[in-house]
């Protein structure tokens, strides 16, 4: 990946984008992105695919919308991958890395995961029906003002505000919460890690340290994914390692990811382990 941009900046202007301008994204822009795209990779060695949708496509197609949410967009990118394990959160790293990409172009964006007709844009954008069909987002620029239903959902899900540090991160088991002052050669990974957006804003990913590791949980939200044919939150877990990977590299820290190394700890109620980091 040609990652030449501060993950910091991207990351401080990635906001959810619900009202655009109506205008289409300049041809040079658009094979820009296509590029970046292309050069996408993701750590747990999966195939997401990439689906554009334009206007024209838009114009031709009947009931083809987001139930009012997003507002002016000319412009859709769909994703989609085989169903196996760690696809949802291949899609959601890659999905994370072209969306902080499209912030650093100034181009707004937003995740959609059950806001949108499915079905609709399954057909608009030529999706088989043996793949999953996850997450799209409008592409463009962003309107002056937000519209009154972006308004209310932001308000909602209190989209401003991220858990506490002592929330997310622990030290050896999930009763010690881990000490910033303790590990500042990884603090900004793990902020990254902290102020990236989730599935209405639930913030499930948990991290804890132990022996060398950074071991990455998921915090199933009681009933929350029984809205959805897939774990949605398993997406959300591919978006934390996606700041914490890219924000690694920029610190010039070495490391991979490990799908096996789960830790032998005590896990509190609706945590379950999904993937670890190991430094060289």
């Amino acid at each position: 990946m040609n990652i030449n941009f501060s993950i910091e900046e991207a990351v401080e202007k990635r906001v959810s984008v619900r009202n655009y301008v109506p205008r289409e994204v300049e041809p040079d822009t658009r094979k820009e992105v296509e590029g970046f795209i292309a050069s996408l990779s993701n750590p747990f060695k999966k195939e997401v695919e990439f689906h554009f949708l334009d206007a024209k496509a838009m114009e031709d197609r009947e009931k083809l919308g987001t139930y009012g949410v997003i507002k002016g967009a000319k412009q859709y990118i769909g994703t989609t991958i085989k169903d196996e394990a760690k696809a949802l959160e291949a899609l959601g790293y890659e999905m994370e890395v072209l969306m902080l990409y499209l912030a650093h172009k100034g181009l707004g964006t937003c995740w959609l995961g059950g806001t949108f007709n499915r079905k609709g844009f399954a057909g608009a954008m030529n999706i088989k029906e043996d793949e999953l069909f996850p997450i799209i987002t409008p592409y463009g620029y962003p309107a002056e003002n937000k519209h009154l239903k972006e308004r209310a959902m932001r308000k909602l899900i209190k989209a401003d505000q991220r858990k506490k540090w002592q929330e997310l991160f622990f030290n050896k088991d999930f009763q010690t919460p881990l000490p910033k002052v303790a590990v500042e050669e990884v603090a900004f990974p793990l902020e990254m890690v902290r102020l990236g957006p989730s599935a209405s804003n639930k913030q499930p990913w948990r991290i804890l340290r132990k022996n060398n590791a950074w071991h990455f949980y998921e915090y199933k939200e009681p009933g929350y994914s029984k809205y959805f044919s897939y774990d949605i939150q398993r997406v959300d877990m591919g978006i934390a390692a996606a700041h914490f990977d890219l924000a690694l590299r920029e610190k010039g820290i070495e490391g991979a990811f490990d799908t096996e190394r789960e830790p032998a700890v005590e896990l509190p109620e609706h945590m379950e382990y999904a993937f670890s980091w190991i430094a060289n």
